[in-house]
């Protein structure tokens, strides 16, 4: 190994070959005359901006509209005897309530003993009677049905389960 450090290979440039650059050809244009339909007046052609005719007053001019009859001018005379009254107030029976009630009853209940499923099934027909009725909430009768389809599956659980013991039918 020498400190001498060795001259890098020459590389010699060779120039590029030269392209002779030729003009495309122009375009080739017919020029024939237009027909009658796509012609346009001279005259019609306008600025933009350069008013057309149209309107003739601000947008927000008022109208000239003609009086019409449209009726009698004068107040109609009013019953004799008549008076106003309130409607009567009527109170229809909150079903979903008394459904959703016995659904919790149930529900509860069923945590702790089967025999309960009973109020689950009179909570579901109860709910399902809320569902039918128009004035009643429907929101708190699917809450009822739900948690009384939920009172009975946990009471046949029980029930389920104290027949597996074996000693109730034998």
């Amino acid at each position: 190994m020498s400190d001498e450090k060795t001259p890098a290979p020459r590389i010699e440039k060779t120039p590029a070959p030269r392209i002779e650059k030729t003009p495309a050809p122009a375009p080739r244009i017919e020029k024939t005359p237009a027909s009658p339909e796509l012609e346009v007046d001279p005259g019609s052609a306008v600025l933009p901006g350069e008013h057309q005719g149209g309107f003739q007053r601000l947008p927000t001019a008022p109208l000239d509209v003609p009086a019409t009859d449209a009726g009698p001018d004068d107040e109609p005379e009013p019953l004799a005897g008549a008076e106003w009254t309130a409607p009567a107030e009527v109170h229809h029976g909150g079903m979903s309530g008394w459904a959703l009630g016995l659904a919790v009853v149930a529900l509860g209940a069923s945590f702790f003993v089967g025999w309960t499923f009973p109020l689950g099934i009179a909570g579901a027909i109860v709910a399902i009677v809320a569902l039918r009725r128009p004035w009643d909430s429907r929101v708190v009768a699917g809450w009822a049905l739900a948690l009384s389809i939920l009172s009975v599956a946990y009471s046949a659980g029980w029930i389920l389960w104290l027949v597996g013991q074996g000693h109730v039918f034998g």
